[in-house]
């Protein structure tokens, strides 16, 4: 079709731009689901037409996984739910990821759950081994909820799921879910005391990414450093020097480049905008060994954060990035993040960004 789509979810609903392969001039529509928290979305191109999915939670009737082949103009909903009896509710639905086979799905929700679905999300089945995995039980809930935001399905092998909680840290299988184990070996724990900041689990991931050519090589954005893992999350290397913070929450592989990574940081915990208050992503072209600064337009007086799903790159032969950020902006790079330019402002707060050309 030569085209791209952008899907935009906000606190407020979502929003669904769309522009040709130049990605200069946009079209919006929205809001999509009014006033309902979109945490997760996902433009699926496994099919002729592209179809989008989103999570949206209503304070009123909960969460859904809605899906539309249409572009937004109209949308059927999935129902995601504990069993009966579990003693558990699905609050927010966090992360969305295509799986193997054409209608397979993945969700991470809060509290912290994966799921499957293989009928392209009308259901979905919890992944019952994880949920009874005795280390749930000492998960904390985090700042911001708990909840399983990374699923990265291996690209080649359907029995091997990496997973990552705020308050668990990475778990895998091997097995296609009937086992799990953490994966956290040299991920440092900075808010527990001196001598126990390396435990099996429990760290505070805030997000994995790799890609599929390589997916032996992870990235991982932790709420104290950036690491890297070049044996499948066996162990994780400290990759952060030259960054300006410890603190981040997206991160982001360049879809043709194994080897580039891009973050962005923030001051820390308390202070959750980025170092004296410039909008800047930093970029990797040697898997973290070195860092460059990016901020030619982007704001240099920006006193809000970008989450962990708000950066996101389309599979253009010349690849776009986008960066959206929680003063309801959203700006886009067609150049590798060497330039950017506004998408789209006076959005609600951004929560998750993603992009594909269709």
């Amino acid at each position: 079709m030569g085209g791209t789509v952008l899907m935009v979810g906000t606190r407020k609903g979502l929003w669904i731009g769309t522009s040709d392969e130049g990605r200069e001039e946009w079209q919006f529509t929205g809001p999509h689901f009014d006033m309902e928290e979109v945490y997760s979305c996902l433009v699926d191109t496994r099919t002729d037409q592209p179809r989008l999915y989103a999570g949206a939670s209503s304070s009123w009737l909960g969460p859904r996984v809605r899906r539309s082949d249409d572009l937004g103009a109209t949308w059927t909903e999935g129902d995601i739910r504990f069993p009966e009896g579990s003693g558990a509710s699905v609050e927010r639905v966090w992360q969305l990821v295509p799986g193997h086979e054409p209608d397979s799905l993945w969700a991470g929700t809060e509290p912290g759950a994966v799921w499957r679905s293989s009928d392209g999300g009308s259901s979905f089945a919890l992944e019952q081994k994880l949920w009874d995995h005795p280390d749930r039980l000492e998960w904390g809930a985090g700042f911001g909820g708990q909840a399983f935001h990374t699923i990265l399905p291996h690209p080649k092998d359907p029995e091997s799921v990496t997973v990552a909680i705020s308050t668990g840290g990475v778990y895998q299988t091997a097995d296609g879910g009937d086992s799990w184990e953490p994966r956290n070996q040299g991920i440092r724990a900075e808010f527990l005391p001196e001598g126990q900041q390396y435990p099996p689990f429990g760290q505070c991931v805030h997000k994995v990414a790799r890609h599929p050519a390589r997916p032996e090589r992870m990235f991982l954005q932790n709420h104290g450093g950036v690491y890297r893992s070049d044996d499948h999350g066996g162990s994780w290397t400290y990759i952060a020097e030259g960054l300006p913070a410890d603190f981040g929450f997206p991160i982001v592989v360049h879809p043709h480049e194994p080897d580039t990574v891009f973050v962005f940081q923030l001051n820390g915990g308390d202070r959750r905008y980025p170092p004296h208050g410039r909008a800047r992503l930093w970029r990797s072209r040697d898997a973290g060994e070195t860092w460059s600064e990016l901020g030619t337009g982007l704001p240099d007086e920006f006193w809000v954060g970008v989450m962990r799903d708000a950066i996101c790159a389309d599979d253009h032969e010349v690849a776009g990035l986008y960066v959206g950020a929680r003063n309801g902006a959203v700006w886009g790079s067609v150049d590798s993040g060497d330039s950017w330019r506004q998408v789209v402002a006076n959005l609600p707060d951004v929560m998750a960004v993603r992009a594909a050309a269709v």
